[in-house]
Order: C-alpha cells, then sequence, then structure tokens
C-alpha cells in the first residue's frame, strides 16, 4: 500500500490529489447542505407563502362582505316602507298633475316576493298627455329620490294629428320594507 501511494506521488498529476480531494469534500458538504438546509428552507417558504395568500384572499372576502353590506344597508334605508306605499302612489299622482300629465285609473297593490321582510309595490294605470309632458313626467320618476322602476311602458292610443294627446299604459314598480322587520334593519355605516 505504501508503494502504491508512492508510486501515485511520483506522477505528474500527483500535486493535484489534494486539491481534488478538497474539491470532492467541498462538493460533498454542498449537496448535504442543499438537501438538508435549503430544500427544508424553500419547503417553509412555500408554505408560508401558501399561508400568507389565503390570508390575504381572506381579508379580501372580508372586505367585499363588509362593502356589500354597506352597499346593501344604504338600498335598504331607501326602500320605502310598506306603511310609505299609499303616500308614494298620492306622491306620483302629484307629480302628474303637476307636469299637466292625466292618470285618470291608477291602481296600486303589493305582491310578495322571495326576500325576506320585502314586498313589491305596483303602480299601474293609463297615463294621457302631450309629448313634451310625458317625458317630463317619466324623467320625474326616473330621478326621484325613491327606488322606482317603470317596468312596462306601451302606447295604447296615438293621438291624432290635431289631437297631440298621447295615451300610454304605464307600470311602475318598487321594493318595500316591511314595517314589521324595521327593528332588524341594517343601519348603513357612517
Amino acid at each position: 500500500m505504501k508503494d502504491r501511494l508512492l508510486f501515485l506521488w511520483q506522477h505528474p498529476f500527483a500535486p493535484l490529489l489534494p486539491w481534488v480531494g478538497v474539491t470532492l469534500g467541498l462538493l460533498f458538504m454542498l449537496f448535504l447542505i442543499q438537501n438538508l438546509g435549503v430544500a427544508g428552507a424553500q419547503a417553509s417558504r412555500e408554505r408560508l407563502e401558501k399561508e400568507w395568500t389565503a390570508a390575504r384572499q381572506a381579508l379580501m372576502y372580508h372586505r367585499e362582505a363588509r362593502k356589500s353590506k354597506n352597499d346593501l344597508s344604504r338600498v335598504w334605508a331607501v326602500l320605502p316602507a310598506e306603511r310609505d306605499f299609499t303616500p308614494l302612489a298620492l306622491g306620483i299622482s302629484d307629480e302628474a298633475k303637476r307636469v299637466r300629465v292625466t292618470l285618470p285609473a291608477l291602481t296600486y297593490k303589493t305582491e310578495p316576493t322571495v326576500i325576506a321582510n320585502t314586498s313589491k309595490g305596483l303602480v299601474e294605470g293609463q297615463m294621457t298627455g302631450r309629448y313634451e309632458d310625458l317625458r317630463r313626467f317619466i324623467y320625474g320618476l326616473e330621478t326621484a329620490e325613491e327606488l322606482l322602476f317603470i317596468e312596462d311602458l306601451e302606447l295604447a292610443r296615438p293621438g291624432g294629428a290635431q289631437d297631440a294627446l298621447l295615451t300610454f299604459n304605464i307600470k311602475i314598480a318598487t321594493y318595500l320594507r316591511d314595517h314589521t322587520g324595521e327593528s332588524n334593519l341594517p343601519r348603513p355605516a357612517q
């Protein structure tokens, strides 16, 4: 064995053998550090990134839910109470008189909805007037403070050339809060 070592030291590449040994030792150490240290740290980092992403998404869902709740409470606050539906229908009639539109047979009724503590109020009838007055009346309904929807508007009888009066069938809808559910109302956030 001694002879073999002496023979190896006599070769021209013999001075490189210690450096090759050091290099192999360093490569072995690098392999150990990579597999034990860095791989574990990377797995831990990936796990932490997933947890951070999940927490961030939960926070975003929470913010969206809070925003939706505030929006819903603002809409809920705009809805008239069921007991205010008759004055609302009278207000529509008064607005029609103010802009010179006649509503001779205006009927109103409420219908239940699938949403708890809410019903749908319908005001139906014919309206007659000049085009300009009808347009002003419809604009007044669309820009009213109350939440009103014109569900149906159809020409019932066109006026003659000399008459200039038009008659429309109109159906106006709104959603009403049930007066029994007012104590459970969500309050809008300030």
